[in-house]
């Protein structure tokens, strides 16, 4: 369900990064390109990287950790040889062994991509925005400060060589959330005992999000409306449940109902999103709590008062 957006509108925009942009600045430039207050992304691209990039806006921020940790799709290039600061081509060239890199072939690649696939353990990068003792990890690093990192979990359920030669490599990745491909990447040079550095990456998925519905920033900019996919679509992988007309207000003012009020039969895997009558808009995303409904996110951008003092829904704008 697609509607032209404006301040009164809610969900998600895809973006196709550009490069040499941070994945904030591209926020703050549609921010203010919509004219609304409420805008977040749904997990950072490094500037040197391209791709799908989806924002939330205004009540869809409510389903930003519900995209948060679905599974990312990349494509990218790969340079033995040469090791950075940064793990990737931006970055201060602090090792090379271009001897060692120009005896590696495509199957001395193909054997190390075998062992970086599956269920890891990956720490991450020092020049990276997570938080460590109350500092970002990247402000250590540019201070010349490497700390100690806990290593993650994390699922590489694909790490594809699709072409190999004079010591560059592309690929194809699907892993699971908080991976960092520069890691693996690095990682896979240190396999081949040569090191390497990311030089190219463009995230061609993120969850249901494909680059096919991805525009480019310039042209979403520049249109008059903007495309917004409404949250009750872009969560449309969670299962989704019609509401009563009559429950519609309860459930807005966050009443804890008995799930059998709700639907028949056993509630299914949860969370589960609560749907306006008509499938039209989502009410909420919610669990079951000892047989009760217990609401992890209420929204209300169609829930006007007129909605609120009766049991009829509003038209949702």
């Amino acid at each position: 369900m697609i509607s032209s957006i404006n301040a009164s509108v809610h969900g998600v925009v895809v973006v196709d990064k550009p490069g040499g942009m941070t994945s904030a600045k591209v926020v703050a430039l549609v921010k203010r390109g919509l004219g609304i207050k409420k805008i977040g992304h749904t997990g950072t691209l490094d500037p040197m990287a391209t791709g799908v990039l989806p924002l939330c806006v205004g009540e869809g921020t409510k389903i930003a950790g519900y995209l948060l940790s679905a599974d990312k799709h990349y494509s990218g290039e790969f340079t033995l040889g040469v090791q950075t600061n940064t793990l990737d081509r931006e970055g201060k060239v602090i090792a090379e062994d271009l001897t060692r890199a120009a005896a590696i072939g495509e199957q001395d690649v193909l054997d190390a991509m075998v062992k970086l696939t599956g269920e890891l353990e990956q720490i991450p990068p020092m020049f990276s925005a997570i938080h460590q003792n109350g500092c970002r990890l990247h402000t250590l690093a540019r201070q010349g400060q490497e700390v100690v990192r806990e290593p993650r979990s994390i699922v590489v359920h694909e790490f594809a060589l699709l072409s190999f030669a004079e010591g560059k490599g592309t690929f194809a990745v699907s892993a699971s959330k908080g991976t960092y491909v520069r890691s693996l990447v690095d990682d896979l040079g240190k396999a081949l005992g040569c090191g390497a550095h990311l030089s190219k990456l463009r995230r061609t998925r993120a969850g249901r999000f494909t680059l096919d519905e991805a525009l480019p920033l310039d042209t979403l900019l520049a249109m008059e409306s903007m495309p917004v996919l409404d949250p009750a679509e872009a969560i449309s992988h969670l299962p989704l449940i019609e509401v009563p007309s009559e429950l519609v207000r309860d459930i807005a003012d966050g009443k804890r109902l008995a799930w059998q009020l709700v639907s028949e039969g056993a509630p299914p895997e949860e969370p589960f999103g609560l749907l306006l009558p008509g499938g039209k808009a989502l009410l909420a995303i919610a669990c079951t709590e000892e047989e009760r409904l217990r609401y992890r996110r209420v929204f209300n951008y169609g829930l006007t008062a007129e909605l609120r003092s009766s049991n009829v829904p509003a038209e949702i704008v």
